[in-house]
């Protein structure tokens, strides 16, 4: 099984993300992320898709996402030459004394502490997968109550690959 990041051009229309997740689920391939958003171009949305599976199956996700109607352009993200951010909010049950501990933990990741209540500290954190997950196995010792993590929003480096349409 191999991970493959999607970056999909679609016009902004009603109904887009839900015929894109329709294929998905027709066809039993599994979406592991999804983010969706307006370009510089309020004409068109990007939306980012990592989806699992063997090699046979993500060619196949391609092409079947590249013959909808919507879909203006996709791209292959490769990690060495894109740029891929996830923000994760995480609320974490503290006591006065566990307060700092966990300030701390954040300072190390450079996350901003946006939410500050007598028994809770909410942790807003932005970075790739890797850097969350270490973030999150660092609070294992404190109780996180709640946590919500947008996936993968991405980006090619450069100008070369740039569309425009």
């Amino acid at each position: 099984m191999h991970k493959k990041v999607f970056q999909l051009l679609v016009d902004n229309t009603s109904g887009v993300l839900s015929r894109i997740s329709g294929l998905f689920s027709r066809r039993g391939y599994n979406i592991e992320s999804i983010t969706a958003g307006l370009t510089a171009d309020p004409r068109f949305t990007r939306i980012t898709i990592v989806a699992s599976g063997d090699d046979e199956i993500l060619d196949q996700i391609e092409k079947q996402v590249s013959k909808l109607v919507d879909v203006r352009d996709i791209k292959i993200l490769e990690p060495e030459n894109s740029v891929y951010r996830e923000l994760a909010l995480v609320k974490v049950r503290t006591n006065s004394e566990q307060r700092q501990g966990v300030i701390s933990v954040a300072d190390i990741f450079r996350a901003k502490i946006i939410d500050v209540a007598p028994e809770s500290l909410i942790v807003e954190l932005t970075g790739n997968q890797e850097k969350i997950d270490a973030f999150i196995k660092l609070l294992e010792g404190y109780e996180i109550l709640e946590l919500a993590r947008t996936g993968i929003a991405g980006l090619g480096r450069g100008i070369e690959n740039v569309t425009y349409l």
